[in-house]
């Protein structure tokens, strides 16, 4: 779908259901929020009450939220049926330190059998199959077949209610971390494509980030995009661009110069103005068309010559 070009409150009127959190029950409150927040990434979460038993869970409300200090946040919430705390909530307050295990796919099922509500005492590791590899700087042990383990200290915590479906928040400072070699790029670096990491979504859905579906967006450090408002107006309330195509083009400094789109023209385009001569409407759709296809290939400058020349002499 295209962005819109009329008015804000236009849009969402036409286009969107809106929903106020007070007036949905709680089940659909929690469908809405999971499945239309997602992929959430996941916090495979193991932990120690203060008799050292072991306690090991997954919780997608989870992120890293700062670097200095490396921080990351997760939420044990409370159970929804009953609005009891979980045993990791639990631990966390007799024992202030967690490993956070990241998942990929070869550990989701393992991951979502540890989900499973077992008794006050279980050890989920031996319940998933799981090895237990001792920590450096905390008492919880990590997850060896975890591609990510971080070890962390927790800083504080913060419950945000008694009802039911509460977030309770961990802020976990990362003390050392573990990433297995092959998931490393030559910088020593996590390479997205070689951790295989698993997100969830709503209901039994999860999100695979692996080689096949991750793709690459130029971050405009240094540059300065004129902006989607400073595209010619033709361009700008194209029925054919998207307003993905709309940014790309609004990311750059500058436009072609006129000699190179004229070149363009002549080169390139000269088959396409001698087909439809005499009917401008549809070059100019063509055109658009053949401006779109280029900016799904990200050939930005290919397409910015196509559309200019549409206007050349």
């Amino acid at each position: 779908m295209r962005w819109s070009r009329t008015k804000p409150s236009d849009f969402a009127m036409s286009t969107h259901t809106t929903y106020r959190p007070q007036d949905l029950d709680a089940r659909k409150l929690h469908g809405c929020l999971l499945g239309g927040i997602a992929p959430r990434p996941i916090a495979f979460v193991s932990t120690v009450d203060g008799q050292g038993r072991v306690n090991l869970a997954p919780f997608s409300y989870f992120n890293v939220f700062s670097a200095n200090p490396p921080m990351v946040i997760f939420s044990p919430a409370r159970r929804g049926r009953d609005a009891t705390t979980k045993h990791t909530w639990d631990n966390v307050q007799e024992v202030g330190e967690v490993v956070v295990n990241l998942v990929d796919h070869a550990l989701v099922h393992a991951c979502s059998l540890a989900s499973t509500d077992y008794a006050e005492g279980v050890d989920e590791f031996v319940k998933a199959g799981l090895t237990s590899v001792p920590s450096e700087e905390v008492r919880p042990p990590r997850v060896g077949e975890s591609p990510v383990q971080l070890e962390c200290k927790v800083m504080k915590v913060e419950s945000l209610g008694e009802q039911g479906g509460a977030g309770q928040l961990v802020f976990a400072e990362i003390v050392r971390m573990h990433f297995r070699s092959d998931v490393l790029n030559e910088a020593g670096v996590p390479d997205a494509a070689k951790l295989d990491l698993v997100g969830r979504c709503g209901g039994d859905y999860y999100v695979r980030a692996n080689e096949a579906s991750l793709f690459t967006v130029p971050k405009p450090l240094g540059v300065m995009g004129m902006g989607v408002d400073a595209l010619p107006e033709d361009i700008r309330t194209s029925r054919v661009l998207t307003g993905n195509h709309l940014a790309m083009l609004g990311g750059c400094e500058s436009v072609p110069d006129e000699t190179d789109v004229n070149e363009h023209k002549l080169l390139e385009l000269a088959d396409v103005f001698m087909e439809h001569e005499g009917d401008g409407a549809q070059l100019e759709h063509v055109l658009h068309l053949m401006a779109a296809d280029f900016l799904d290939r990200g050939m930005v400058d290919e397409a910015w010559k196509t559309l200019l020349a549409f206007n050349a002499g």
